[in-house]
């Protein structure tokens, strides 16, 4: 009986179960079935790996603390990824499936309303990890469908939040603004759901710029929220844009109530509220002895470990205000070495090092720490266009210093006497010495201290039966281990010398030996193994110190450096290399005065360093200069101490109108026929507009002018390459190469001069290997006609476009060309081979509708631009006869 009421129970329950699984049904089992399997099952499953994925989020997204913080914690973009990083995260993929899943399968969709109650909660998060994944517009598909078919969803607040964070990311500020404030107007909101929507409201005044919203949003999300996370972020984006609004005394409480949160804040928001409070310091009278104290107990806290970058950092930044270099660069240096993941921080680091050293003058160190601040900063940062910028300026303002310099010692050497040049070089010599004796003697150290520890390491407990052969582990030698006295003995260590040496004895102390052969190489040199060294050595000594009082400057230099030594300790060594020529002089004194003409325009123009221009200036007449130089380098002073109200400035005034009165400059002072609006970089443009333009012979009318008025300028060496680009189309390939080479001849350093020289290494070869006879392609009929020809040969022009048209062959083109500066070539292109060609010059020349009277030259295509090249026609019409 019992068997029989259960088997009735048992198919009962399973025809109530499949009934209640349909979804087309609406009826209380149908609806709970759906709305307990969606909510306990599927939806349970998903919230779990949408709460992993953001926990993932928030553990791998690093806060850039140096600009205002957004209210959310988001992962990055794609377009912010790095090539080869992960795109997805699978917890909001599985997040994303199960949501689907449960509006697929559990969905009760009947008459227009849906009955599960648990679908509002599928579709917010099938949009929330969407949102996660960066798909933002079908993120927004599913907060929309919340709102217009669920109206009365205890989620529409959380939808509405959600689809104005997609809002912000597709930069609808406007609109999310709107959309909030309306929701805020029509219905009471409180709780989580008014910190949520403030949030956001927030977040979008801030990207507007809105700041005074802001603070109102932000403050009322602070008190709304119960996460404590959230409320110690908020709080400190909230002194955040009380700082950039410049209330400091609001920022200070923020912070300081960020910092009283302990541990109910997140560590990064309490250590940068200190350092945000510590940038409010008054460097000037603050109490220092506090605030070391601070910092110090800051460095002390092993909690702190990670962001010990920071608090160096912060350490530097006193010092650096307070002018205190040497600790200021001690504590970037600190910094950078604890620098974790944070390479902003690094790059401010290196950034605030080279600007140290530009106030110290120091530009190869400043050139060096501006190449690290580059390769710290992010690809898009802000700050990658100045820097690089700067970068290049100081990279010039080296490349010209160590030009100066070099130049300057050759020239300054060479000058002294034959005993001053030994001098100068003997003290060189002992200071190198020195320097490779200290290197030696660290690299002995080394040495030594490695094969410490390898000894150490091979006798060390069980490395050292590891290290004898297997079959030798027992014996050595076919002598029994067990039986050896000596090994019998336990190992001792040897007695360790101060320089950590296991042995104090002459040749087991590798410091010692190597010290000994420096020693014995400056006493007898290089000498080969073998028998009677010394007596040989000896020989040699005794031959240089008998050597004759009346030597030469050579045999003196012989005398007084060691026999044997190396070259590098030898004065001969660098005499000789000395530049005897007075030409090679006078070259490396033009050379060093272009350089400081182009240092001082740079600190002048560049850099606005007036001090150091003057002083570039002012070297440039003290050091023999070009004349092309010297009225250039007046007015410059005369600029730069017109600018420092220095009475000087009249003495250059004077001395530019006396000695050039027919210069530019002169003329500005003379208030005479002078534009102020034309400018070498204006003339220069108006020109180069003429050439590319192709009006070359009017270009060639004004060049030497415009050379003449702008010599010494800057722009000089542009307008000559300009020149040289009207020279090869007006006077050919031979005048070209030589407008070239004397360019790179007066100006070697410029910056056209390496273009210019790659053309006469690349291009002008090629150029020159061009001859006639190469196999043709197409002829041409050429009409040679004297310049200006429009007018007089308009009849000519127009006939041969009319052949052109009626030809019917595109290839066929006519052409107005240069060929120098008083003629032109009428040409007619594109001319199948020589026989068509003189079949068109006889029809033009016969038939009724043409009647040319000019007779044409017929060449290939390949020998006109020959001729065009070398402007050579003479030489083609003399071989075709």
């Amino acid at each position: 009986m019992k068997k029989i009421q259960l088997k009735y129970v048992f198919t009962f329950g399973i025809l109530a179960l499949i009934l209640a699984c349909s979804t087309k049904k609406d009826n209380y089992i149908n609806r709970k079935w759906h709305s307990t399997n969606t909510k306990y099952n599927v939806l349970y499953n998903g919230n779990l790996a949408l709460e992993k994925g953001i926990t993932d989020v928030k553990a791998t997204y690093s806060d850039d603390f140096w600009n205002v913080l957004p209210l959310e914690r988001m992962q990055i973009t794609p377009a912010e990824q790095k090539e080869g990083a992960a795109t997805k995260n699978a917890n909001f993929e599985r997040a994303e499936t199960k949501a689907t899943k449960a509006i697929q399968i559990h969905s009760m969709n009947i008459g227009g309303y849906e009955k599960n109650n648990q679908i509002d909660e599928s579709y917010l998060m099938l949009g929330k990890s969407r949102y996660y994944e960066n798909r933002y517009l079908p993120a927004m598909e599913a907060f929309n469908y919340i709102l217009y078919k669920y109206p009365t969803s205890n989620n529409v607040y959380q939808a509405q939040v959600w689809r104005e964070k997609v809002n912000l990311k597709l930069e609808n500020e406007q609109l999310a603004i709107k959309n909030l404030n309306r929701t805020l107007k029509g219905q009471k909101v409180t709780g989580q759901d008014l910190a949520d929507i403030h949030s956001v409201l927030a977040q979008a005044y801030i990207k507007k710029n809105v700041l005074d919203s802001a603070i109102v949003s932000v403050k009322i999300s602070k008190k709304e929220t119960k996460l404590k996370e959230e409320k110690a972020r908020y709080t400190f984006i909230l002194g955040q844009l009380y700082e950039k609004m410049h209330y400091s005394d609001s920022a200070y409480v923020a912070f300081q109530e960020v910092i009283d949160m302990k541990r109910k804040s997140p560590r990064s928001y309490t250590i940068y509220s200190h350092l945000k409070q510590a940038n409010q310091f008054d460097f000037q009278s603050g109490d220092t002895i506090a605030f070391h104290k601070n910092l110090d107990k800051l460095l002390e806290n092993i909690e702190n470990k990670s962001f010990r970058d920071v608090i160096h950092h912060q350490r530097a930044v006193f010092y650096d205000k307070k002018g205190k270099d040497k600790l200021a660069i001690l504590n970037y240096n600190k910094s950078i070495k604890n620098s974790v993941s944070d390479k902003y921080l690094a790059s401010l680091n290196y950034r605030n090092i080279s600007e140290i050293y530009y106030r110290n003058r120091n530009f190869h160190f400043v050139k060096k720490y501006l190449d690290s601040t580059l390769v710290q900063l992010p690809e898009k940062h802000i700050e990658v266009k100045p820097t690089k910028k700067r970068l290049e300026i100081i990279t010039d303002v080296v490349k010209y210093q160590d030009i100066i310099s070099y130049s300057d010692s050759i020239i300054s050497v060479s000058k002294m006497s034959a005993s001053e040049k030994i001098k100068f070089y003997q003290n060189h010599i002992a200071k190198l010495k020195i320097s490779d004796s200290i290197a030696a003697k660290k690299a002995a150290d080394n040495l030594a201290l490695s094969k410490q520890n390898q000894k150490a390491d091979m006798f060390s407990g069980d490395n050292f039966s590891d290290n004898l052969n297997p079959k030798d582990k027992n014996s050595a030698g076919g002598i029994s281990m067990a039986k050896n006295p000596v090994l019998e003995q336990p190992l001792t260590k040897q007695p360790v010398s101060s320089s950590g040496m296991q042995s104090n004895f002459y040749f087991y102390n590798a410091v010692t030996v190597a010290q000994g052969k420096i020693n014995f190489k400056k006493k007898w040199g290089e000498i080969k193994y073998g028998d009677n060294w010394k007596t040989i050595a000896v020989s040699n000594q005794n031959q240089t110190e008998n050597a004759s009082e009346e030597e030469t400057e050579e045999e003196t230099v012989d005398k007084i450096d060691e026999v044997g030594a190396e070259p590098k300790y030898k004065t001969a060594f660098y005499i000789d290399k000395l530049p005897k020529d007075s030409k090679i002089l006078d070259s490396l004194n033009v050379e060093a005065n272009y350089a400081r003409f182009q240092l001082g325009s740079i600190f002048k123009e560049k850099l606005k360093e007036n001090k150091l221009a003057i002083t570039s200036f002012d070297d440039i007449l003290v050091n023999t200069p070009e004349n092309k130089l010297i009225l250039p380098t007046y007015y410059n002073l005369y600029q730069l101490y017109s600018a420092e109200k220095n009475e000087k400035a009249l003495v250059f005034k004077q001395k530019i109108v006396s000695e050039y009165p027919e210069s530019r400059y002169a003329s500005a002072f003379n208030n005479t026929t002078i534009n102020a609006d034309i400018t070498a970089d204006s003339e220069f443009n108006m020109l180069y507009t003429k050439v590319e333009k192709g009006l070359f012979r009017e270009a060639n009318l004004e060049i030497d002018a415009l050379l003449k008025k702008y010599d010494g300028d800057e722009l000089n060496a542009k307008f000559d390459v300009l020149k040289a680009k009207i020279t090869a189309r007006l006077f050919g390939l031979s005048a070209y190469k030589e407008a070239l080479q004397k360019i790179v001849e007066n100006y070697p350093k410029a910056a056209e001069t390496k273009k210019i020289e790659s053309i006469l290494n690349t291009d002008i070869p090629v150029l020159e290997s061009l001859k006639f006879g190469e196999k043709p392609k197409t002829y041409n009929l050429v009409f040679i006609t004297n310049y200006p020809n429009e007018v007089s040969h308009k009849n000519l022009i127009e006939k041969l476009n009319k052949y052109a048209k009626e030809s019917g062959d595109s290839k066929v083109k006519v052409s107005n060309d240069i060929y120098n500066v008083d003629k032109n070539m009428i040409v007619l292109h594109g001319i199948i081979n020589k026989t068509t060609a003189e079949s068109v010059a006889n029809y033009l020349k016969e038939h009724k509708d043409f009647k040319l009277k000019d007779t044409p030259i017929i060449i290939s295509n390949e020998d006109y631009k020959v001729v065009q090249v070398r402007k050579n026609i003479e030489e083609y019409l003399a071989k075709i006869k």
